[in-house]
């Protein structure tokens, strides 16, 4: 069976666990020893980019990199022939891509394993880095609370399908229209409230994200408008159990977050960074094969 990665949906709680754990071998091996690894790349991205690009060395094999003017992805040319055109020289074809339908039907065309590096509705390579920089500071996944403050994105619906599954606590905290549906947030047993200080109260992490992503410029006065009583700042912060700060990044400071809480001592911030690398390559291991 292929092992694609589209959503963290895909993966049970033996599959995260496997990803997590290959993630922190010392000796992660060489299951890509003489493979290629298609990065194709619609949105640039920092982190995404030499994330992938090291743990695909670091498995030993080669990253190709593929700005989104040499393949046209379902404009040029279609996402099935893309896919299946990629299949002829690489073991994983990776995708960052603005439509997540772009990504189903490459993953419908080849028996290649797909791999999700951001969509519209979902970041599974974030939510995996994620969940390691939870297990690693509060040295368990079972139980721990953690609060998203803002806008419920597709950084926050992956995390909330990682917390489903290995029995996180998330709550959410986001104005009207910015949260999930309340049929989506009572299948992820997720708690929603309008308030910021209800949702950190007890918890364990605190979560954010920019106000306005990429693709949403138009929206951005409206955005900074609805979100404007949700930074997370010392006062925030304060009704926490001494949390932990946690950003996907890039950040925009000053608007979801202040430079004290980004600079303070109990932000994260880097240590998901490094562990973006980290899941990617046990990411990676685990479409491979390794971890069954």
């Amino acid at each position: 069976m292929t092992r694609d990665i589209l959503t963290i949906a895909d993966l049970d709680s033996g599959g995260l666990n496997a990803i997590l754990d290959l993630s922190t071998r010392a000796d992660p091996g060489r299951p890509l020893a003489g493979k290629g690894v298609a990065l194709v790349f619609q949105k640039p991205s920092a982190r995404t980019r030499n994330s992938m690009e090291m743990a695909t060395v670091q498995l030993g094999g080669h990253p190709v990199y593929i700005q989104k003017e040499e393949v046209g992805l379902g404009t040029r040319e279609s996402a099935e022939d893309v896919a299946r055109t990629l299949a002829c020289y690489h073991s994983i074809i990776a995708a960052r891509v603005a439509d997540h339908e772009l990504l189903e039907r490459m993953a419908a065309a080849v028996e290649t394993p797909v791999l999700n590096m951001l969509s519209d509705s979902d970041h599974p390579l974030q939510a995996l880095a994620d969940l390691l920089t939870v297990r690693q500071l509060a040295g368990t996944l079972d139980g721990v609370k953690v609060a998203w403050i803002g806008d419920a994105n597709n950084v926050c619906r992956s995390l909330a399908e990682g917390c489903a599954t290995l029995g996180v606590e998330l709550a959410v905290a986001s104005p009207e229209g910015y949260g999930f549906a309340s049929v989506e947030a009572d299948r992820l047993g997720i708690g929603q409230t309008a308030d910021p200080a209800e949702a950190a109260k007890g918890a364990r992490f605190i979560y954010t994200d920019v106000w306005v992503s990429m693709g949403q410029d138009a929206e951005t006065e409206a955005r900074r408008t609805a979100l404007a009583d949700y930074q997370v700042n010392a006062s925030l912060m304060a009704l926490t159990d001494d949390a932990w700060f946690l950003h996907c990044l890039p950040a925009r400071r000053g608007e979801e977050v202040t430079d004290a809480v980004m600079d303070g001592p109990k932000s994260a911030v880097w240590r998901q960074a490094e562990n973006r690398m980290h899941t990617a390559r046990g990411a990676m291991a685990w479409m491979m094969g390794e971890g069954i």
